[in-house]
């Protein structure tokens, strides 16, 4: 995937919108669209995760623990360290809900369910419970062929919708949200890149504006659009246009971008828990009104980035071993 760097960059965006969207939320400012950072690292999963699996054998255990490997241990310190914050300072994490239950939820990634939706002690680990469930439904259809799996990862992820129109209530409510679909999307685009689909780069730069633009202007005039339409398509327009924008006029890759990219994971996971640290910080620097949310941000991703370096970097070396050697079964 490294050799794909539109998606290493999408990856970085992200990320950035994420950090972007929950500061201004805390500023009461108008950045709400930054939330769809969440939506675009869901369609580009879908594509990674078929992209780096086709044409090539895959065993499913290995491949589960894999993404184990890449993803608990660092979303477990984060989630410790996020508990011991709001024992000692709760008044500082206003909406985080710690207790017993919630915590050992949250670090298995069924943290409890309010008002239909996933919330664990890391307020933005919401997405890391969709991700894992969508690893393990896409682990077991490694069991099939290619063509089979396709269509099953598909017909799965939209009967899951179909049930969520049921109304279903608690973790099956919450499971089978539409954003579920975003992944489907990934996939799609993953096919299409891994059949050797191309398209003139005008048009694929076309879809890469028209999406960001349609994420503007959506939000604009219809807010309350259900978010996998609202965010979901445009997305997926993003992430298709980059990569076959990339295809048709193929580029040297930017070392700074790459490693936001590379970073991306470390600045979602970290970026609240920072940002709590660092306004107490630019508050008591004295740091006029208007300058604190810039201020924030960009020391927040700075250190979110750094964490990348320090923390889970050298922690995917440590247990990368682990990654290259089928799991003991029973």
């Amino acid at each position: 995937m490294n050799d794909i760097h539109s998606i290493q960059y999408l990856r970085g965006l992200a990320a950035f919108a994420v950090v972007f969207f929950h500061i201004s939320e805390q500023f009461g400012g108008p950045f709400t669209v930054g939330a769809a950072g969440v939506d675009l690292f869901f369609v580009i999963s879908g594509f990674i995760m078929w992209v780096t699996t086709v044409g090539r054998p895959v065993d499913p255990q290995r491949f589960m623990w894999r993404r184990i490997v890449r993803i608990v241990p660092l979303y477990w310190i984060v989630t410790l360290l996020t508990a011991l914050a709001i024992f000692v300072k709760p008044q500082f994490l206003f909406g985080h809900v710690l207790s017993p239950a919630n915590l050992v939820g949250s670090l298995l990634f069924f943290p409890i369910v309010q008002n239909g939706s996933l919330h664990p002690v890391v307020i933005q680990g919401w997405t890391l419970c969709y991700e894992m469930m969508f690893y393990a439904i896409f682990a077991l259809s490694l069991l099939l062929g290619e063509k089979q799996r396709f269509a099953v990862l598909i017909g799965v992820l939209t009967a899951m919708v179909v049930l969520n129109l049921l109304l279903l209530k608690g973790y099956a409510q919450a499971f089978t949200s539409p954003i579920v679909l975003e992944f489907a999307a990934g996939i799609v685009v993953g096919r299409l890149w891994m059949n050797d689909v191309r398209l003139q780069f005008v048009l694929a730069l076309s879809l890469v504006v028209g999406g960001f633009l349609l994420l503007i202007v959506v939000q604009m005039l219809d807010p309350e659009m259900p978010r996998v339409l609202r965010w979901g398509i445009p997305s997926m327009l993003i992430v298709a246009g980059a990569v076959f924008a990339e295809r048709a006029r193929p580029f040297s890759p930017m070392a700074l971008l790459t490693f936001f990219g590379n970073a991306s994971y470390s600045i979602y996971v970290w970026h609240v828990l920072v940002v709590v640290v660092v306004t107490g910080i630019i508050l008591r620097l004295g740091v006029p009104p208007s300058g604190q949310p810039a201020s924030i941000a960009f020391v927040s991703i700075a250190i979110s980035a750094g964490l990348y370096l320090i923390v889970e970097k050298p922690l995917t070396g440590l247990l990368k071993p682990l990654t290259r050697q089928k799991p003991a079964t029973g």
